[in-house]
């Protein structure tokens, strides 16, 4: 088989894995080739703003397991290929020579065996670090049970690694992904946290960018509920830098135990809004899902917290605490701190606001500044605003995404 076909199937089969992004790699360019701290999956944003990207690959999508969902399962017909670590390597540098690329996402099937497929992972990163002198990013898709020796050496030369949940609770990986479970997958996890946690003292070379994972949302019937108890034990317990959310699509349509229809990437998105609020803003599970533990479709999480929470509404911005400040829709965490800072030196305006680049197409209804209130009175008035808001933020940020996920092909048409 040709390279350019092999890179066609693999990049193809890749595409499924969203468990990557490469922000916070400290690894310094010693006379080599490519450079550090960038990340993202085909396309991504690091702290500072930049959009970056990687090479998105399998090594091969042979696989020696059957998990109902996954296109790459061994009792699938489709088309098969494998790189060679040599291979691999030379793309990669290919790659980046042609300026297409600043680092590797590297994924794999799980070929013969666990310990098979980690040793040629670890032999192709070694390779690009060693022999190609490559010192840009590189984010490795580890393979649940395989030799913890193996998991950490190769944590020596990846800036990142990935051992990806799939699934929300190790019932349904029993019924979808037989021959995964739930020990094999954390067991790697907790040992990579344990590492990173005896570490912080120094300067580690090992896994500088951290861990993630990822979890299919919508193969299995878990609710919003429960996925995002999980994510918030992962944050807590291993200190994952991110938990990746996969809208499930029907690739295997003659499964039975598999929904015939896709969980949709609204859902996706609304995930990841509520896991930023767990983490960054002080919100609990039980504040953000209804009593069915799902996630509002309609609005974004907080907006159904503050629309369910009038009561609390409207603040006043000059004298409402931080904690408040940053649940009022609208408001950010840097936007909060703006107005705690400037109200210090006098009273702030609705003009202040806008100064400030604060968005009030949102806030206006949930905030008085100075006693004034400038937004709409009738509650449902107010859903109708922010609903056709939501409309419009869904439409753009939506398309986005289905933009991002098919980077990597303008990439190898390309080539």
């Amino acid at each position: 088989m040709e390279l350019e076909e092999k890179l066609k199937i693999l990049t193809e089969s890749a595409k499924y894995d969203v468990s990557c992004s490469s922000s916070g790699s400290n690894r310094k360019n010693r006379q080599g080739i490519g450079s550090g701290a960038h990340g993202g999956i085909c396309h991504s944003f690091t702290k500072d703003g930049r959009c970056v990207s990687l090479l998105k690959i399998l090594m091969t999508n042979v696989c020696c397991f059957d998990c109902l969902y996954c296109q790459s399962r061994r009792s699938n017909d489709i088309p098969r290929a494998i790189m060679t670590p040599t291979e691999i390597c030379e793309i990669t540098m290919e790659f980046y020579k042609r300026n297409y690329i600043e680092g590797l996402f590297l994924s794999s099937a799980v070929y013969k065996n666990a310990n098979y497929t980690m040793e040629l992972l670890l032999d192709t990163v070694v390779r690009l670090r060693k022999l190609y002198n490559f010192n840009g990013y590189i984010h490795l898709k580890g393979i649940p049970g395989a030799d913890n020796l193996l998991i950490m050496r190769a944590g020596e030369y990846a800036d990142r690694m990935s051992f990806n949940l799939e699934l929300p609770s190790e019932q349904s990986l029993r019924l979808l992904a037989p021959q995964k479970s739930k020990k094999s997958i954390l067991s790697p996890i907790t040992m990579i946290s344990g590492e990173k946690q005896a570490d912080k003292s120094i300067k580690s070379k090992f896994l500088p960018a951290g861990q993630t994972t990822q979890i299919i949302v919508g193969a299995s019937p878990e609710r919003d509920g429960k996925i995002l108890r999980l994510t918030s034990a992962l944050y807590n317990k291993y200190e994952l830098k991110r938990v990746y959310y996969s809208s499930y699509a029907p690739l295997n349509l003659n499964e039975d135990l598999l929904p015939k229809t896709p969980a949709g990437l609204l859902r996706e998105h609304r995930l990841y809004q509520a896991d930023w609020l767990l983490r960054f803003y002080g919100f609990s599970v039980e504040e953000l899902v209804d009593e069915n533990e799902n996630l509002l479709m309609e609005y974004d999480p907080k907006c159904a917290w503050a629309l369910k929470h009038q009561e609390l509404f409207p603040i006043e911005i000059n004298t409402a605490p931080v904690e408040m400040l940053v649940k009022v829709p609208g408001i950010g965490l840097k936007g909060a701190y703006k107005i705690i800072s400037a109200r210090r030196f006098g009273a702030l305006s609705f003009e202040d606001l806008k100064n400030m680049k604060i968005s009030l197409k949102r806030a206006r209804h949930f905030i008085t500044a100075n006693g004034f209130y400038s937004g709409l009175k009738k509650e449902i008035e107010i859903k109708n605003s922010l609903l056709q808001i939501e409309n419009e933020s869904q439409i753009e940020q939506l398309s986005m995404f289905s933009n991002l996920e098919n980077s990597l092909a303008v990439i190898t048409g390309e080539l």
